[in-house]
């Protein structure tokens, strides 16, 4: 027998009590990330040491909460939220000391998506059945979808994200899978591997002639957008009159619904993003592959480019890599990465000819050795799946 760990998503229905609390452990949370981050730039500079999340746990409930009693409302909610609240922070710090990302930065009480965290503290937490399930500190919540958690599932942990005026809960199940005798024999009978070219024209093209448009180019998506501007510039008229009248825009009603209205908008078109990737996946996997093959990509080197930033960001490269990688462990698929430097669009597939002044105009790759003429990202995808250097994602 295997462990695997599966996540799932799901919408739920929360009282007015449960949300009152739900936004309570919200803002605990951040407000405790934000004064991590805060307290050890103040250490920093006065002591030159830096200070872990253990140490800061202690010093909030033993010091800091009996010198201010008016901030007594901390223990009001989960300590175990909290506590992962402060980890995350310290995780955040880890990665910008590992070079692996920029500074740590304040969370926003506008930033549309929220989070707060609930750990399994008793047996009969997470207990659950068609239509609710029993979250710590919160009791039963009804569940706006029904019959996405597996019978026999080991509920470990559970996050409940605030998106516009929509509450979700994410649950990380614990799955027994046996393991299949024959699935070296499995492997050996499914089809050759594939190369996928990701790019802004079309947003994947793979080697076997199968092109994934960009979702962005679309009717649908463009109305959204079009809807999206028009409501900012509504927005940014009612900030305006709020700051005539002196009055504080988060008192005033009107921006908040305008605001509301927004996150709404901001949440649909990212469904529409996420729900595609899925579906492109979903196909590429499906078809019982050996190997995949994909460009390691540089997107905050690529999002420099202030023309093209905004298109490359709504792509979601990024995304819809993680998701491949975990959907490649699930079907027993080999997922290749190739190096940022292999010139895959500047290689001739037929011939193996380097073209030193392709160009991104150029969306027909001619080559001067043999010949060939063939679409540019068809080229590329070609030249990935023939790769010999390269490393396999675990």
């Amino acid at each position: 027998m295997m462990k695997n760990y599966k996540g799932i998503k799901i919408e739920i229905k929360p009282t007015g009590e449960q949300i009152e609390k739900i936004n309570k452990t919200i803002g605990t949370g951040r407000f405790l990330y934000n004064f991590y981050i805060a307290y050890n730039k103040e250490i920093y500079e006065k002591e030159k040491r830096f200070v872990t999340g253990f140490e800061f746990s202690k010093y909030i409930n033993n010091v800091f909460i009996k010198e201010n009693p008016d901030k007594s409302w901390i223990k009001d909610v989960s300590s175990k939220s909290n506590k992962q609240a402060i980890m995350n922070s310290e995780k955040a710090f880890k990665r910008f000391f590992n070079k692996i990302s920029s500074f740590p930065k304040f969370k926003k009480k506008s930033h549309n998506n929220q989070k707060c965290y609930f750990f399994k503290n008793n047996k009969t937490d997470f207990e659950f059945y068609r239509h609710k399930i029993k979250i710590p500190t919160l009791k039963f919540v009804r569940l706006k979808e029904y019959g996405y958690i597996p019978k026999n599932a080991n509920i470990k942990s559970a996050t409940i994200s605030k998106e516009g005026d929509r509450y979700f809960l994410s649950l990380i199940l614990e799955i027994k899978k046996e393991i299949e005798k024959n699935s070296i024999q499995k492997n050996l009978q499914t089809k050759e591997g594939i190369g996928i070219d990701l790019g802004i024209k079309d947003f994947a093209t793979c080697s076997d002639g199968q092109v994934f448009k960009n979702i962005n180019k679309t009717f649908k998506v463009r109305k959204i957008e079009k809807k999206l501007k028009r409501e900012q510039r509504k927005k940014s008229r009612k900030y305006l009159s709020c700051k005539k009248m002196g009055k504080n825009f988060y008192e005033c009603k009107n921006f908040q619904k305008q605001k509301l209205v927004i996150d709404k908008l901001f949440f649909r078109l990212n469904c529409i993003r996420n729900d595609y990737i899925n579906k492109v996946i979903n196909m590429l996997t499906k078809t019982k592959l050996k190997y995949i093959t994909i460009e390691d990509l540089k997107v905050s080197n690529m999002i420099k480019n202030k023309h093209l930033s905004k298109v490359i960001s709504q792509q979601k490269f990024y995304e819809f890599r993680t998701k491949l990688l975990n959907k490649c462990k699930e079907n027993n698929i080999e997922l290749r990465i190739v190096s940022t430097f292999y010139p895959s669009s500047k290689l001739c597939s037929n011939c193996g000819n380097k073209k030193q002044d392709l160009k991104l105009k150029d969306r027909i790759y001619k080559c001067c050795n043999c010949g060939l003429e063939i679409d540019r990202d068809y080229n590329a995808s070609l030249n990935l799946r023939n790769s010999i250097e390269y490393t396999i994602l675990k």
